[in-house]
């Protein structure tokens, strides 16, 4: 069984406006979110803004990276180090916190991310 879900695109930012293997915030509507240019790999993630370890606005100046055998995409806190993936949320430091991600796209230079 598939669940349809309804996503509302919005328009972030230009793809020249996030540097390359770096990130930026938007703000839409209350929340901050992160989007990251993961140009070593080819891929665009976003995330919220907040990194829930000590409740700062800080994930999208975090430094993104791959961790693991699967290499799995990540960005680590610049403040404390705390570590989440990127496609799930779960935090890889081994707390028990978890972050929202957010699905991406671009399209003709722009970039889009999905409100659920």
């Amino acid at each position: 069984m598939e669940i349809a879900i309804d996503i509302d695109w919005a328009l972030a930012c230009y793809a020249d406006d996030v540097p390359e293997n770096g990130g930026v915030c938007m703000k839409h509507g209350n929340e901050q979110i992160a989007i990251y240019n993961f140009s070593r790999r080819g891929e665009w993630y976003a995330t919220q803004n907040l990194c829930p370890h000590k409740q700062q606005m800080s994930l999208s100046r975090g430094m993104i990276g791959s961790v693991g055998e699967l290499c799995e995409p990540k960005v680590a806190c610049p403040f404390h180090k705390k570590t989440f993936s990127l496609l799930s949320g779960e935090c890889l430091s081994g707390d028990d916190y978890k972050i929202k991600t957010y699905p991406v796209k671009v399209i003709d230079g722009r970039v889009y991310v999905g409100i659920v």
